[in-house]
């Protein structure tokens, strides 16, 4: 087992489990007992220590994400050096690499390429403003969330750019599929670097493939030097012009020619996001030396010189040509005028006939407006986008006419284009008033109703003031976000009085219990007539005595318990066995073997309970409404009756029986006739 799993590090962070494991660190899961949230700690490994330029670029690491501050980077907590043991803690990312995500959808819209390259340079243009090269952009370094959030980590051979210090191991350090050329040389790189980087992942993901790719890393960073890579339409013919674009140009070989920051990048992304069918200035030929960019302006020749002994144009001719063109003019000046007025003719703004309006809402407004299956229509979009907790960006999000109106002349429908949820980034709250707080949410757009408050004994904390929230400070949220603010008690009295937990949630019967000042001991569930997942029980009494952090064992129900009245035969004689049997399994019921029914009232009570059944009050809560378990009781080894049980409302009903059982399972054997 790891030495730091279950242990506690400076009496603080209780590590869980492992997470991640990199070439000179390990990366565990673990809890701020201080904070209560979950964190990652991130431990440089033993056999590093000793080494001055692991412990650097370690050191290095935390310098750099302790500067930044931004919702699109992995937050830093807190930072450990010591010589026996350094660490940095950062917020606990819940999501999967960007690495995974492409091995998984081989190939990514480019919508959602997009999405996720605006989120890497809008990071990179913020940590480049702090003077921070990541020089490791890889996808393995992008974590998703399943939001769509992406979180730039890994700043472990981050580099100042404004420091001259430099030493032998920055040399071509990186990943060698993503390295720039200059990187891979192992000259001095700069913020053009990233961006190389960033148009690589860009290639990777529009195209589902690597640019360079070889069986050496070393043939690989030949190939960053010298080769270009295919280009992206050729291989994936749904790329738009522009966005190949781009990429290409933001994978020049040569800095200078790239996109010369995030910042300029996010421009061009804008500009194509606005129009899909754009095509840059970036043109490009090939001939023997390496594909490179220029402007459209470089093929402009110069105007000739004016040479006064050339022939002087005639005046007459011209005079005839400017009549000509004014008559012309006006004849289609009339034209455009009799369309628009009298809806006649090929500027008529329409057919004439009446089309019915389609429904829009819920469409992307660049897809609607390069359809042909709107063709027949003009739209248009109306003045100002509006954000949208239900629809994603450049979603059409409403409409006028609405869906079945009769259009006619032009067939104009102006549309709203939402910009996607609001992102915000939750502000630091610990130590504020809750009152404040409630209201400072409010006005950022969060629902009142999405807002829960849990109250906790706090030592460091002044009763009614904020201990912490949940998302945490820096997090990323929108309008439809719940938010929950935890809020000190004071400091936890030295005898506690227990609260009644009977009745309360199991979730929320360990908030009570925890904000008490005690502990949730163990947890075992029982059927009962309380409702599912609801604690029926607690092992010291409401009102008693109790020490801090003393455990409270609870009883959770995992539903009603029913008992069947079975009938049995009128006919039966015989004794017999009723056996039950649930997905095929036999299910254990006491005393239900050897029955005689002749002293039986008619009927056969049998309980059934969830536990015979092994369903657990989690899959009785997690089951759909409505949900309900089938058994099959047997007479004696046959089918008898099929019963669906109901445990949350504890009822059931008979759903199968058969016709008849066999003679020989209900009469005894009849009596011999000895004179025959």
């Amino acid at each position: 087992m790891d030495k730091y799993v279950g242990k506690r590090l400076d009496g603080r962070y209780e590590i869980k489990e492992i997470i991640g494991i990199g070439g000179m660190a390990v990366v565990y899961k673990a809890y701020d007992t201080i904070d209560d949230r979950e964190v990652a700690v991130k431990i440089l490994k033993d056999e590093f220590l000793a080494n001055e330029e692991f412990r650097r670029r370690f050191k290095n690491e935390s310098k750099a994400i302790a500067v930044m501050s931004h919702p699109n980077i992995v937050k830093v907590y807190d930072v450990s050096l010591g010589d026996r043991l350094q660490y940095i803690v950062m917020e606990h990312i819940d999501g999967i690499t960007l690495k995974e995500y492409i091995e998984r959808q081989k190939v990514i819209r480019w919508r959602d390429a997009l999405h996720f390259v605006t989120q890497m340079l809008k990071a990179l243009q913020h940590a480049h403003d702090k003077g921070i090269v990541h020089r490791d952009i890889k996808p393995q370094n992008i974590m998703l969330l399943q939001d769509g959030t992406i979180k730039v980590t890994d700043f472990g051979i981050a580099r100042f750019s404004r420091s001259e210090h430099r030493t032998i191991t920055d040399k071509a350090i990186g990943s060698v599929h993503y390295i720039s050329p200059e990187q891979a040389r192992g000259e001095i790189t700069d913020e053009k670097s990233d961006i190389y980087s960033v148009g690589v992942l860009l290639y990777e993901m529009l195209t589902g493939r690597l640019p360079f790719d070889a069986e050496s890393t070393v043939s690989v960073a030949i190939m960053q030097l010298q080769n270009d890579p295919v280009s992206p339409r050729s291989i994936n013919s749904n790329i738009p012009e522009g966005l190949e674009e781009i990429t290409l140009h933001a994978m020049q070989k040569e800095p200078a020619v790239r996109y010369q920051s995030a910042a300029e990048m996010l421009m061009d992304i804008e500009k194509f996001k606005s129009n899909p069918s754009i095509q840059f200035e970036y043109k490009y030929f090939v001939d023997k030396e390496p594909t490179k960019y220029i402007n459209d302006s470089a093929d402009i020749k110069p105007k000739a010189e004016k040479n006064d002994d050339e022939p002087k144009a005639p005046i007459i001719p011209i005079l005839l040509g400017v009549a000509t063109a004014f008559v012309i003019g006006l004849l289609v000046l009339g034209t455009v005028m009799a369309g628009k007025y009298l809806n006649w003719g090929p500027c008529s703004g329409g057919s004439g006939t009446e089309i019915k309006c389609p429904n829009l809402v819920g469409l992307y407004y660049d897809e609607v407006k390069n359809s042909d299956e709107y063709k027949d229509f003009l739209i248009l979009e109306g003045d100002k986008r509006q954000y949208s907790a239900k629809y994603e960006a450049g979603v059409i999000m409403s409409q006028t006419p609405a869906e079945g109106k009769m259009l006619k002349g032009k067939h104009e429908i102006t549309v709203v284009v939402s910009l996607g949820n609001k992102a915000m980034s939750m502000p630091r709250f610990t130590n504020y008033k809750v009152e404040d707080v409630k209201i400072s949410l409010e006005q950022m757009g969060i629902d009142p109703s999405n807002i829960t408050v849990v109250e906790a004994f706090n030592d460091e904390v002044a009763q009614g003031y904020v201990v912490a929230t949940t998302p945490g400070e820096g997090s990323t949220i929108n309008a439809g976000q719940k938010v929950t603010i935890y809020v000190s008690k004071g400091a936890a009295p030295v005898d506690i009085i227990v609260g009644n937990y009977v009745g309360s949630e199991e979730s929320e019967a360990k908030r009570k219990i925890e904000g008490d000042g005690l502990t949730l001991g163990n947890v075992t569930y029982e059927s009962s007539s309380y409702p599912i997942g609801y604690v029926i029980s607690q092992s010291i009494g409401s009102g008693s005595s109790a020490k801090k952090n003393d455990p409270i064992n609870i009883v959770v129900s995992n539903g009603y318990s029913i008992t069947i009245d079975m009938p049995i035969p009128d006919m039966a004689e015989k004794t017999f066995t009723i056996t039950a049997f649930y997905n095929g399994s036999a299910v254990v019921i006491s005393g239900a073997s050897n029955l005689d029914p002749t002293v039986l009232s008619g009927t056969y009570n049998i309980k059934f309970t969830p536990t015979m059944l092994g369903l657990t009050a989690k899959d009785l809560k997690d089951a759909a409404s409505g949900t309900t378990w089938n058994i099959w009781l047997k007479y004696s080894g046959e089918n008898y009756i099929q019963y669906s049980l109901d445990f949350k409302t504890g009822k059931y009903s008979m759903i199968d029986q058969p016709a008849v059982l066999p003679s020989e399972l209900l009469y005894n054997a009849p009596p011999t006739d000895d004179n025959n």
